[in-house]
């Protein structure tokens, strides 16, 4: 760390860790969930433009929901087993997406359960996550699930703040705000 004479930082030392998105060492993570909406894809940009700007890194999130099959065992195992193969190759898809943008890969995190349940340990869990990034859809019914559940039911039990980028913004919209 850069010091003056009196030995304290200077300002471009202590500006420095906050540039890279550190703080105590530990890289601050923009967290995504990961599905099959379009609106994916914005918020995919806002959190790689914001993770490149300030020197974090992207975290993606796939919930795998749980086959509801408790009459046959098998057949729900199975049906488990091919929905964990989807989230797989979606999130190497999207992963590649982010590695593209940043120039890392991002942390990938793959989960058995529901959603909102699943989102909110993982940002208990990992407390690198400093930020969650969701994309809102455009469509009459509403902002999406992901958002609707999130906003409705986790607003006061998330740690961090929510980010939700809407679906209107065209890329270049977002890359001026991020």
């Amino acid at each position: 760390m850069a010091e003056d004479p009196n030995g304290s930082p200077t300002e471009g030392a202590l500006l420095s860790g906050a540039a890279r998105g550190t703080q105590d060492g530990v890289r601050h993570s923009f967290l995504c969930v990961v599905d099959e909406s379009e609106e994916l894809s914005l918020a995919i940009r806002f959190a790689c433009r914001r993770a490149r700007s300030s020197g974090g890194r992207v975290a993606l999130l796939y919930v795998v929901e749980p086959a509801d099959f408790e009459h046959w065992a098998a057949v729900g195992e199975l049906m488990s087993e091919e929905r964990r193969a989807e989230a797989e190759i979606r999130m190497h898809a999207v992963a590649a997406e982010v590695q593209t943008q940043t120039g890392e890969m991002p942390a990938l995190y793959i989960r058995e359960g529901k959603i909102t349940e699943e989102l909110i340990k993982l940002i208990d869990e990992e407390t690198q996550i400093s930020l969650l990034v969701l994309g809102a859809a455009t469509a009459s019914e509403g902002p999406g699930p992901i958002v609707s559940q999130v906003i409705g039911k986790m607003t006061g039990r998330v740690r961090v703040p929510i980010t939700i980028v809407p679906g209107s913004l065209t890329g270049e919209q977002i890359d001026a705000i991020s």
